[in-house]
């Protein structure tokens, strides 16, 4: 993991191409992420090597991962890596589906008579074993799951756009 290549940057200069502060980069090495090389002063000196492994791990951060998952992800040694991997992977999917399931909502919100979703019917009898206590929480473990342990499905939207109503209009079921 030391430094390879002709490229020569102080732990200033390289955190400011990635715009990190230099504390970061000393935290990853504390953590094993990063080995600099030491000139005669004993200050860091990163390469092109280390450049890569901080864009690793500035992408696997901004992906969602931790730096346990992330030390898997750059040693190809790490006895769980592909179980850490595949973890990460299951957790990646969630989020895809709870960001689907906000999308066909705000969707089904820009199309609904009701103009707020808590008073659109569709939206009521999605919540309704809530709200009478049959099922408790919109969440669990971060993500949204319905009563048999399967995520809820807003409405698909309808194709055309619904007619716009004043405030003063009653709501009605569509």
């Amino acid at each position: 993991m030391k430094s390879r290549g002709n490229a020569d940057w102080s732990i200033g200069e390289l955190a400011g191409r990635f715009g990190l502060a230099t504390h970061v980069l000393r935290h990853w090495e504390d953590a094993g992420l990063l080995a600099p090389s030491r000139d005669t002063a004993g200050r860091r000196r990163y390469g092109e090597h280390d450049a890569y492994r901080v864009a690793v791990i500035v992408a696997s951060k901004a992906a969602g991962m931790s730096l346990e998952q992330i030390r898997a992800l750059v040693d190809g040694r790490a006895a769980d890596r592909q179980a850490i991997l595949e973890a990460h992977l299951a957790d990646i999917g969630s989020r895809i589906e709870a960001l689907e399931r906000s999308r066909r909502m705000a969707a089904h919100a820009l199309e609904c008579r009701a103009h707020d979703i808590a008073n659109c019917p569709h939206f009521r009898a999605h919540v309704a074993d809530i709200v009478v206590g049959s099922r408790t929480g919109l969440w669990h473990d971060g993500h949204p799951l319905h009563a048999q342990g399967r995520p809820p499905q807003m409405p698909q939207p309808r194709s055309g756009r619904l007619p716009s109503r004043s405030s003063n209009e009653p709501v009605s079921p569509r």
